[in-house]
């Protein structure tokens, strides 16, 4: 039987080296862009399958649900998984949140607050655009709290992850790995090109000062929030193609996985055909 690419992607519990994660490798893939490219297209077709079924489950009754959470390094390609990756399915049945800086309303609350009001609603594809990890990650990094706040949430993000899945949620956690030579390449790219200038901050380069910062932040997520209700996927992504069919594999096996059934009438199919002929 074939390796699953979630068992190839999938990080072992227990202490983490970011440093030493590969960026530019392809597990399970064998050949170039030309051909990871149409591999993608072809699984269109099956991600679209598995999508509609979840969500007709969701419209007749159904409590499941299936969180992508997409973090990563800026560059690492968290919107081009939503155009290449997510972008298969029908969007009637995906929720897209993206979590920026909490407003003052959010700020009164518990760092979890605004989370739960943008969790997928059952049926849906939700995806987190950056997501809860980011009050254990720039929050550390620029030391927006005190130490004994950001440690504590941890423990939180856990319990909340446990909740979650025991509620009918999958989570899908994926850390888009992109080495600091790689960015640099895509940030030039960008000022290079006068349509991709929109995209370009120039706090881009005082982040790049914080790699180190951020590579320790989030080795201490990955040690720390590795579990088995809710496990980390490291995604190799200095290969945009790779990082688009390796995410699109990683749903189709969690929605086979969830198996979802396309739902009975609720109603006489024959009677109505037959109602149906005599309009």
């Amino acid at each position: 039987m074939a390796k699953r690419v979630g068992d190839r992607l999938r990080l072992p519990q227990g202490p983490v080296d970011v440093g030493a994660l590969a960026t530019d490798t392809t597990p399970g893939f064998k050949g170039g862009k030309r051909l990871g490219r149409e591999s993608l297209q072809s699984l269109a077709p099956t991600l679209s399958d598995l999508q509609e079924r979840l969500f007709a489950e969701g419209v007749t009754g159904g409590k499941r649900s299936l969180l992508l959470v997409l973090q990563g390094m800026d560059t690492s390609g968290k919107g081009g998984t939503l155009r290449h990756s997510v972008g298969l399915v029908d969007p009637q049945g995906v929720d897209i949140r993206s979590f920026k800086a909490p407003t003052e309303e959010e700020k009164r609350h518990d760092f979890l607050w605004r989370i739960r009001q943008a969790l997928p609603s059952p049926g849906y594809l939700g995806i987190f655009d950056r997501s809860h990890y980011e009050d254990v990650l720039i929050v550390r990094v620029h030391g927006l709290v005190p130490r004994s706040t950001w440690a504590r949430r941890y423990a939180a993000i856990n319990r909340f992850e446990e909740q979650l899945t025991a509620a009918g949620t999958t989570i899908v956690k994926c850390f888009l790995h992109i080495s600091k030579k790689e960015q640099k390449r895509r940030l030039l790219a960008r000022l290079d090109d006068p349509t991709k200038h929109w995209k370009y901050s120039p706090a881009d380069v005082d982040e790049r000062a914080r790699w180190d910062a951020y590579h320790e932040a989030y080795q201490a997520v990955l040690e720390k929030t590795n579990t088995a209700h809710a496990p980390w996927y490291v995604v190799p992504s200095d290969h945009k193609w790779y990082r688009n069919w390796a995410i699109t594999n990683l749903l189709i096996e969690h929605l086979r996985d969830l198996d979802p059934q396309w739902p009975a009438a609720g109603f006489d199919v024959v009677a109505e055909r037959e109602r149906l002929a005599a309009t």
